[in-house]
């Protein structure tokens, strides 16, 4: 099969590689469709790593993604031949502490596509556990069926949170995670949702998707704006771009007892919050690791109508054209939102 190799920092390159085989009754091999390209892929293209997560060259990058199925193991029985499905990235044991107590996404042993030393989704064919295999209905398209992953952590990112109804909300970071959660937090009820990001395709996707207000934080004060707006301070705030900016802007619009979620994944090794403000006024902070059991959650908002997350998918590239979707979300360039790179046709 062909695979998209990182070779090195900033290089991709296309080879062939071994076939997967199905090893165990419950596999399912799986002949990729579209995979979305995700800032945390695009970490390990600039810098190799992402904190203890080292990749050791070549590796596969990818996580989001949808696809047919080719061939089944002798035990699985939720998916057949032929069905198109979403694709559940994290692969736990099912067995450990932290599985038993409803925590797979922290799982002692888990794997997660994409994350050393676990290969990524970036060819042609990809075994993964029946458990992971989502269904998709006959009118769900293959390059949507792949944005049910990052919906997946918005999901569980509000989840996380606070109750949505009546709740006056910020996001700072509007790319797909910080616009899903836009969307999610409307949904569950929020009265005001404030938005902050330095694209203006993403200030302008995030006021026609329902924020009150949206603001660039290289041109404004943007948590002085928003306190105007609530001079009392916003509920929750979710941080979704990884700057250590945004926790700051983050920590101070939000009301005593508020809660600060931390979606977004920092380059650097350190990040840090002020304590005479943190402590003063008693803010909860709360970081998120993926997403727990939010996959057909996430599904079923697409596939009933309440969510529409189509309008992230701002560029389409061919599998061999995957270093200038990189490229083109490193540099956040040409509006992108999400950059779609489609192995395979509907």
């Amino acid at each position: 099969m062909k695979a998209m190799l990182l070779t090195g920092i900033g290089r991709l390159e296309m080879a062939t590689a071994p076939d997967p085989a199905i090893v165990n009754d419950t596999d399912v091999l799986i002949r990729l469709g579209v995979v979305g390209v995700c800032g945390s892929d695009v970490h390990y293209y600039t810098t190799g790593r992402i904190g203890s997560q080292v990749a050791k060259f070549p590796f596969t990058v990818g996580h989001e993604c949808s696809g047919i199925v080719e061939k089944v193991g002798e035990g699985v029985r939720r998916v057949k031949p032929g069905d198109r499905i979403a694709v559940e990235p994290a692969m736990s044991c099912g067995r450990c502490d932290q599985c038993l107590a409803g925590r797979p996404h922290t799982c002692r042993t888990i794997r997660f596509l994409g994350t050393p030393p676990t290969s990524g989704c970036l060819s042609e064919l990809l075994v993964m556990p029946e458990e992971c295999c989502f269904p998709i209905a006959a009118g769900t398209s293959l390059e949507l069926a792949a944005l049910v992953e990052p919906l997946s952590v918005a999901v569980y990112s509000v989840k996380q949170s606070i109750p949505m109804l009546g709740a006056k909300v910020g996001i700072l970071g509007a790319g797909p995670i910080g616009l899903g959660v836009l969307q999610v937090a409307l949904l569950a009820g929020a009265a005001r949702v404030y938005v902050t990001d330095k694209i203006g395709s993403r200030i302008a996707a995030a006021l026609v998707s329902g924020a009150c207000w949206a603001g660039n934080p290289d041109k404004d004060d943007v948590a002085a704006e928003i306190l105007k707006a609530q001079p009392l301070g916003l509920d929750v705030v979710f941080e979704c771009c990884g700057q250590q900016e945004a926790l700051d802007q983050g920590t101070r619009m939000l009301r005593p007892g508020g809660k600060l979620m931390v979606v977004g994944i920092p380059e650097a090794n350190r990040v840090s919050f002020m304590p005479d403000v943190v402590r003063r006024q008693e803010l909860c902070i709360q970081h998120v690791r993926r997403q727990v059991h939010c996959v057909g959650p996430a599904l079923d908002l697409i596939e009933s109508g309440r969510i529409d997350p189509r309008f992230m998918a701002t560029h389409r590239f061919t599998f061999e054209q995957t270093g200038e979707a990189f490229e083109m979300v490193r540099q956040y360039a040409g509006g992108v939102i999400k950059a779609m790179v489609h192995l395979a046709g509907e």
